[in-house]
C-alpha cells in the first residue's frame, strides 16, 4: 500500500471503502437517541402506564405523564489526538497512528452523511486546535474532508498531548447529547491518568454515549518487538533521547504498558465507554468494518 497515493483523495477513499462495508451491514450501525424528555402533562385515563413519572407522583400525589420529544437524527463528534506520538511510526509505507486515525474518520464521516446525521470535527494535542460544529450539509462535509486531508500530511515534532484538558473543554461544549467518538493513543505526559479517566467520565457524566479507538502499532508499542541490538529510543513528544539494548527494555516495557491498557479498559467498562482495541497494523478498513458489525448486531 502506498501511502501517498492513498492520501490523494480521502473522500473519494472513504466513498469506496463505506460501500464494501455497507455489504456487510443489515442496517445501520448508528442510530439517533430516539427519545428526549421535554416536558410533564396530567395524566389522563387509557395513558400507557409505563409513562407515568411515579417520583413525581410521590411528591404531589398526582399522576403526570412524561412526555418526550422525537429525535431521528444523530450528532456525532469526532476527536482525534494529533500530537508528536501519533505520527509513530514515521518510516514506515503503512499509514501512522494519525493517519490511520484520519483515514477512519473520513469514513465515519462518510456512512453519517448517507444517515443525513450532523457531524463535527475536533483536533487536540496540548490544547483543542481545531473544533467543528455539528452539521449535515454538504459544504460542511465537504470543509471536514479537507481538514482531514491537511492532517494526513501533519508532519510536526515535539507537539505534546493534555487529553485531559481537551477532553473537558469538548464536555462543556456539547450541549446536546452526542456521540463521542475518539481517535487516539492516549499516551499523556502532561496529564496522569486518573485525571484522563475523569475526563472520560465527564463526557458520560453529560449523557452523551462514547466511543474511543485506542490506536496504537501493536508490534512495537505493545509487544516490543524490537531486535536484540542497541537502539536509539526518541520520545517524539518531548525530543528525549534513550540509549540502550532493546532486550533491557522488553520486559518491564511491556508490564508497564500491559498495567496501563488494562486499567483504561477497566476504566471505560466502568463509565459504560466502548473501548475497541485499534492496531495500525490490522488496517483502519478491518478495524472499522469489525467494530461497525458488532455494533451494527447490538442495535
Amino acid at each position: 500500500m502506498v501511502i501517498d497515493k492513498q492520501m490523494e483523495n480521502i473522500e473519494f477513499l472513504a466513498h469506496q471503502v463505506v460501500e464494501g462495508f455497507i455489504i456487510g451491514l443489515h442496517k445501520s450501525p448508528f442510530h439517533g437517541f430516539s427519545v428526549e424528555f421535554a416536558e410533564h402533562r396530567l395524566y389522563n385515563v387509557g395513558d400507557n402506564l409505563k409513562h407515568i413519572d411515579w417520583k413525581v407522583y410521590g411528591r404531589v400525589d398526582k399522576l403526570f405523564i412524561k412526555k418526550y420529544e422525537e429525535e431521528t437524527n444523530l450528532r456525532c463528534q469526532i476527536v482525534i489526538d494529533s500530537s508528536s506520538s501519533m505520527l509513530f511510526p514515521s518510516d514506515s509505507d503503512k499509514p501512522n497512528k494519525l493517519q490511520f486515525s484520519c483515514l477512519a474518520a473520513a469514513s465515519l464521516i462518510t456512512i453519517l452523511k448517507k444517515q443525513l446525521d450532523a457531524v463535527g470535527l475536533s483536533f487536540f494535542d496540548s490544547s483543542l486546535t481545531l473544533h467543528t460544529s455539528c452539521k449535515s450539509n454538504t459544504v460542511h462535509s465537504k470543509m471536514l474532508m479537507t481538514a482531514l486531508e491537511k492532517q494526513l500530511k501533519y508532519q510536526g515534532e515535539n507537539q505534546s498531548t493534555n487529553a485531559a484538558n481537551v477532553l473537558h473543554q469538548i464536555a462543556e461544549t456539547l450541549h446536546k447529547r452526542s456521540l463521542v467518538i475518539i481517535f487516539s493513543d492516549m499516551l499523556d505526559k502532561v496529564s496522569d491518568a486518573d485525571e484522563l479517566f475523569d475526563a472520560l467520565q465527564h463526557l458520560k457524566y453529560n449523557k452523551h454515549e462514547v466511543v474511543l479507538f485506542h490506536v496504537q502499532d501493536g508490534k512495537y508499542e505493545v509487544d516490543f518487538e524490537f531486535e536484540n541490538r542497541p537502539y536509539e529510543f526518541i520520545d517524539m513528544e518531548s525530543g528525549e533521547k534513550l540509549r540502550m539494548n532493546s532486550t533491557q527494555l522488553k520486559q518491564e516495557y511491556i508490564e508497564r504498558m500491559k498495567e496501563y491498557r488494562t486499567a483504561l479498559a477497566l476504566k471505560c467498562g466502568q463509565f459504560g465507554i466502548d473501548i475497541v482495541d485499534a492496531d495500525t497494523n490490522e488496517g483502519f478498513e478491518k478495524i472499522l468494518l469489525s467494530y461497525l458489525i458488532k455494533r451494527n448486531k447490538m442495535t
